[in-house]
């Protein structure tokens, strides 16, 4: 069993930037790939970010690429996401993933655990 506990979601403009946390307890985080997804209102969850157990492959969707940044410290238990240059569009609740076997990092039904969300608000 993996616990995982997302902070940092707030209210920023466009243009700000804002920095995710996922805590995770129990079961061995480096053994875990992990993700970022985001939930607008009135939308399907999708693909943000994902990293590799030991931190040495990313992937972005299109709509992040170049803004953000997910990164890990294994010895922290601890995934973030560094958002940059911030749009209203990004504005969503963001989940943070584990996955055993993350034979796509983009599909949400590949990972074993999810927090529960932070709200990331981005004015215009």
């Amino acid at each position: 069993q993996v616990q995982l506990v997302e902070s940092g979601g707030g209210l920023v403009q466009a243009g700000g930037s804002l920095r995710l946390s996922c805590a995770a307890s129990g079961r061995t985080f480096s053994s875990y790939g992990m993700g970022w997804f985001r939930q607008a209102p009135g939308k399907e969850r999708e693909f943000v970010a994902a990293i590799s157990w030991i931190g040495s492959s990313t992937y972005y969707s299109d709509s992040v690429k170049g803004r953000f940044t997910i990164s890990r410290d294994n010895a922290k238990n601890t995934l973030y996401l560094r958002m940059n240059s911030l749009k209203p569009e990004d504005t969503a609740v963001y989940y943070c993933g584990a996955c055993y076997t993350c034979n796509n990092y983009a599909r949400q039904n590949r990972y074993d655990y999810w927090g529960q969300g932070t709200q990331v608000t981005v004015s215009s």
